[in-house]
């Protein structure tokens, strides 16, 4: 008996007055989403950094030429949150890895851009990061990768 199903069932012979059903799937989805962030740390570490700056770069890099966003644009097409975008961006523009600039448009906004840095170095992590997530994902086929990443969606939208 899997581990969660175990802590399932010592729930239902506790109180069988609840339905302990829900801890089956969030204990799994807890545990894998550990086993995920553990895994791709390590990659990320391996570069010399870490998931956030990982994807302060990816989110430039996606953009396409000429690499760059409003912070706000950052902020809201990546995994990092308003409040810290001003102090990871502090970080990686002291690293080379973006730097900012004025945008034309709006005299007090800023452009975060990527440099060559930055993209030499997310085109290295880049190939790896998703090596890993292959890795991760192997024992489901195609069709099961689909479903589940239907089923997830349908839990994570914002109400």
């Amino acid at each position: 008996m899997h581990h969660i199903d175990h802590i399932v069932e010592q729930w239902r012979v506790e109180r069988p007055d609840l339905d302990p059903s829900p801890m089956a799937v969030i204990g799994r989805l807890s545990r894998e989403s550990a086993h995920v962030d553990a895994r791709l740390a390590a990659i990320f570490g391996a570069h010399g950094i870490d998931a956030p700056t990982f994807d302060v770069l990816a989110t430039l890099a996606r953009q396409g030429p000429p690499y760059r966003v409003t912070p706000a644009e950052l902020a809201a097409n990546s995994m990092i949150t308003t409040s810290a975008v001003a102090q990871r961006l502090n970080r990686l523009d002291s690293l080379g890895l973006v730097t900012r600039e004025p945008n034309p448009d709006d005299g007090r906004g800023k452009f975060v851009r990527l440099t060559r840095s930055g993209r030499e170095l997310i085109d290295k992590v880049l190939p790896d990061h998703i090596c890993t997530e292959e890795d991760i994902l192997k024992p489901l086929s195609q069709a099961e990768r689909s479903a589940l990443a239907q089923l997830l969606t349908r839990i994570t939208q914002p109400d």
